[in-house]
């Protein structure tokens, strides 16, 4: 057995990394777009208590809607660029806010999966989904 063939059956092929971590944080951001949307009291009540205004939960909802559809649909490199760069600066603000108002620390380790699973995506993205 050689080198190259123990390395390929320990790292996994790179679609199946690029497609699990992309359904991943897709599903995160739909299924938390629809909480924010609907402004489910589990939703509300975090952005409450971390000093936001509620109507800032439309704003959320509706850009993690569109960032998932534009991490979904083939081609648009560059809107997929901005997509990765909203969500990463979705998931490190709501780390920032939960660290500095102490408020549901219990969530951090959560949000940090999500960003670190969205750069994994984007570190991981075929070449027609590259802006390079």
């Amino acid at each position: 057995m050689t080198t190259h063939t123990i390395v390929t059956r320990i790292v996994p092929d790179r679609a199946v990394l690029y497609w699990t971590a992309t359904l991943l944080v897709v599903a995160e951001l739909v299924v938390g777009g629809w909480w924010d949307l609907a402004r489910l009291p589990i939703a509300r009540d975090v952005i409450v208590h971390l000093g936001y205004p509620t109507y800032f939960l439309v704003i959320l909802g509706t850009w993690k809607w569109l960032g998932a559809l534009a991490l979904l649909i083939p081609r648009f490199p560059l809107l997929k660029e901005w997509a990765y760069a909203g969500t990463f600066f979705v998931y490190t603000g709501a780390i920032a806010s939960h660290l500095t108002t102490g408020y549901l620390r219990s969530e951090v380790a959560i949000l940090t999966a999500m960003a670190l699973l969205t750069a994994l995506s984007w570190a991981t993205r075929p070449a027609d989904r590259r802006t390079d």
